[in-house]
């Protein structure tokens, strides 16, 4: 494999769960931002909200941004020119969360390459309500990710990924037999156990409704661990969807939205 200091930034990039008490420069700072916002979007609809010093912050980080799909901005500009939003909001947040999504990246790339490490938290598109009080959100601005950020105080191994083979289909998707998908798992699952990573971590997923337990952290590894996530979580969409609708977004049909 080819490698030069982008690709070693990108390959060596892990999640970092502890920092340094040292707070980014400003200049360090909107470098990150400003890489942020060289990523490639289709309506630059991502922006970002900031908040300096890590005793509040998970993992006591110096840094916490959080990364939102931004219309109520887009629709301020559009007002100049004498338009309004015609798209209907999940068409609008496909391409808003792109282009978020693409601004975070690089945020994460740019800190690696500058020293510092950072961890994505998923759980913010659920804490929607929250963070508008917090940072006094209009309508029409959805929080989509957080990340922290800062000086590691640890460094941990790069995860496992997947083998190529499954996920590089060339000319067409493949089938999936027993054989590829057990190399697929062995890859993530062997790479985990190796690390002791949930053992570590002390975290295993309980198993609901009745399932006995047949795993123990000698055995519990990553496929399971995120089977149990997508198995058993949020299985009604009800309470994502009250989170778009506090920020203004709407993506039930009005049949829909008049049932509960």
């Amino acid at each position: 494999m080819l490698t030069n200091p982008v690709i070693e930034a990108l390959m060596n990039r892990k999640s970092i769960r502890a920092y340094t008490e040292q707070m980014p420069s400003d200049e360090v700072i909107e470098t990150v931002v400003r890489a942020g916002q060289q990523a490639p979007f289709a309506f630059q609809y991502g922006s970002l909200l900031l908040s300096k010093g890590g005793a509040r912050h998970p993992f006591k980080a110096p840094l916490l941004f959080t990364i939102c799909v931004d219309s109520h901005r887009m629709e301020a500009v559009m007002e100049r020119r004498n338009w309004k939003i015609r798209m209907n909001d999940l068409s609008l947040l496909v391409f808003g969360i792109q282009d978020a999504t693409l601004m975070a990246e690089n945020m994460v790339i740019a800190a690696e390459s500058l020293g510092m490490g950072s961890c994505f938290l998923g759980a913010a598109p659920y804490q929607a309500m929250s963070i508008i009080r917090k940072y006094k959100l209009p309508k029409r601005v959805f929080p989509l990710v957080q990340l922290t950020m800062g000086y590691p105080a640890e460094n941990p191994p790069t995860r496992p990924r997947y083998p190529l083979e499954f996920c590089l289909f060339e000319s067409r998707y493949p089938e999936f037999t027993d054989e590829l998908v057990g190399r697929g798992m062995s890859k993530m699952d062997d790479g985990y156990l190796a690390q002791d990573y949930y053992r570590r971590a002390n975290y295993q997923i309980p198993l609901e409704d009745n399932r006995p337990e047949t795993y123990d952290f000698g055995t519990y590894s990553w496929t399971e661990h995120i089977s149990r996530k997508v198995g058993q979580w949020q299985r009604a969409p009800q309470e994502i969807l009250e989170q778009f609708e506090a920020c203004g977004f709407h993506l039930r049909l009005e049949a829909d939205a008049g049932e509960e």
